[in-house]
């Protein structure tokens, strides 16, 4: 049960800002972790406590990384968090929780369920791993939903088609100063179109097709 339990989400970009909503949905109070300012403050201005880890293993007994980076969660954060703290991640392969440490400085390590871990520490504490620190929600929850996975899809094969018959056209695709290529806000306004009506198969949303005449 999540409900009353301090949970730290590490990262608040897409996947911490949905990872977050859904903790504090269940009714866990959710701290947040975050390096880039602007993305604290919007964490802030959301009604979360923005803390660090080494604040947050006071207090938290549920540990979500988000961020995509490497050693999120070290041997120091493992020495000082409360008995039987669960420990999962789901932003970016199994970098991010430094899951080697547990393995070399824990006393035990004991499989509970398939995919759960729960780790003996010398000092006598536990600490529980889902998915052995990789993507929790493919390795624990299996998957994402075929719908879920064409949201992504969907935009990707657009955006292709369009670089493809349209590659002299600036308005395709804004270039940002590092590289960085943006969909245009037509494509995106399709896939969403297209989503949203397939999945409420509701006609009278074709009366929104005009709005897309204006990109």
């Amino acid at each position: 049960m999540l409900a009353g339990k301090v949970a730290i989400v590490a990262g608040y970009g897409d996947v911490g800002k949905g990872c977050a909503q859904a903790l504090k949905a269940y009714g866990a109070r959710v701290l947040i972790s975050e390096i880039d300012p602007i993305c604290a403050l919007q964490a802030a201005m959301e009604g979360y406590e923005v803390t660090t880890m080494e604040e947050a293993v006071k207090t938290a007994r549920i540990y979500v990384t988000t961020t995509g980076c490497t050693s999120i969660v070290r041997g120091e954060h493992f020495e000082e968090m409360l008995d039987d703290s669960i420990v999962c991640n789901i932003g970016h392969f199994n970098c991010e929780i430094d899951v080697d440490y547990l393995n070399k400085n824990a006393k035990s390590k004991d499989l509970v369920q398939p995919q759960v871990h729960r780790y003996t520490m010398k000092s006598g504490r536990h600490i529980i791993v889902l998915a052995e620190g990789r993507l929790v929600n493919l390795g624990c929850a299996h998957g994402h939903p075929s719908f879920v996975m064409s949201n992504s899809f969907t935009n990707q094969v657009l955006a292709q088609i369009d670089l493809w018959t349209n590659p002299k056209q600036s308005i395709c695709v804004k270039v940002l100063s590092k590289k960085v290529c943006v969909v245009s806000y037509h494509l995106c306004l399709s896939v969403c179109l297209s989503l949203v009506m397939a999945y409420l198969m509701c006609s009278q949303l074709l009366s929104f097709l005009f709005f897309l005449k204006l990109f």
